[in-house]
């Protein structure tokens, strides 16, 4: 029998079912939740990384959305935060790519310390 031991779709144990399958599950308390919702991003941000396929950017937002509702906080939410953001560090539009940073003696803060992605 294969094993899984990850987060899946609400919907997946009735497809297994259907499939003539059975599915051994368990629903995961909050906090197991919150690492198997961190683990699922990774894993279909991955997936997205390594196909580019507009369906797996898709699974990456379901993801998000998951992660909104288990937080408590909304979309709405989440785009006050990246517009502001942005209109302090700027998106990714121009395609820069920091390379390194030469400091200078006058320099008293350490900015590569401060970059966020």
């Amino acid at each position: 029998m294969p094993e899984y031991d990850k987060l899946v779709r609400d919907r997946i144990p009735e497809i297994v079912e259907k499939n003539d399958q059975r599915p051994e599950i368990h629903v995961a308390d909050a906090e197991e939740y919150t690492d198997r919702l961190a683990a699922k991003l990774r894993e279909e941000s991955r997936e997205f990384a390594d196909s580019g396929e507009f369906e797996e950017l898709a699974d990456v937002l379901e993801v998000v959305y998951a992660i909104l509702d288990h937080r408590e906080r909304t979309l709405e939410d989440l785009e006050a935060v990246r517009r502001e953001k942005r209109s302090v560090r700027g998106g990714f539009a121009d395609g820069i790519v920091l390379e390194c940073v030469e400091e200078s003696p006058e320099s008293a803060e350490g900015y590569p310390e401060d970059v966020e992605e």
